[in-house]
């Protein structure tokens, strides 16, 4: 069995040396832009914000959404001077024009970033016994780590 794992090892180190021996690619590739050009032209004002026609449990979302990607808001449902200097630094941070009033695109986006730190969070978990949040399943993980398994279950890790 440790011979037939050695020569698929072989067979694995031959045929990436084939690739390597390719070089890197000179084909470009398509960068896309940070954000919509539209949306960066369209500065966020009070009245775009009104036709947003953000609800107290909407303004409370944006709220949340904004300290959950780390900038400091308490959930009011009321954009007081601590929403609007958050919105004014998150703008910042994204390129759109610093206004700290959102347009819909703006709120789309921020909408979108939350969610995706949200379900970022998620695959997070506290070690409690040592007090340490951990990613994921904590070990190697594809085919690294299925082989890793495989191998020391041959030769009792």
């Amino acid at each position: 069995m440790r011979a037939a794992i050695l020569v698929l090892f072989i067979l694995g180190i031959a045929a990436g040396a084939q690739s390597a021996r390719a070089g890197l690619s000179d084909t470009p590739r398509e960068i896309s832009a940070p954000a919509d050009a539209a949306a960066l032209a369209d500065e966020g004002t009070q009245q775009s914000e009104d036709q947003i026609r953000l609800s107290r449990t909407k303004r409370r979302d944006v709220q949340r959404g904004l300290a959950r990607i780390g900038f400091n808001t308490k959930p009011t449902g009321k954009f007081d001077d601590q929403t609007r200097d958050a919105i004014s630094r998150w703008q910042e941070q994204h390129g759109y024009p610093k206004t700290g009033f959102l347009n819909a695109a703006q709120h789309q986006a921020l909408m979108n970033e939350s969610a995706d730190a949200a379900q970022d969070g998620k695959s997070d978990h506290t070690d409690r016994r040592h007090g340490r949040t951990r990613r994921g399943g904590g070990g190697i993980g594809g085919p690294i780590g299925a082989i890793g398994h495989v191998v020391g279950g041959i030769f009792g890790r």
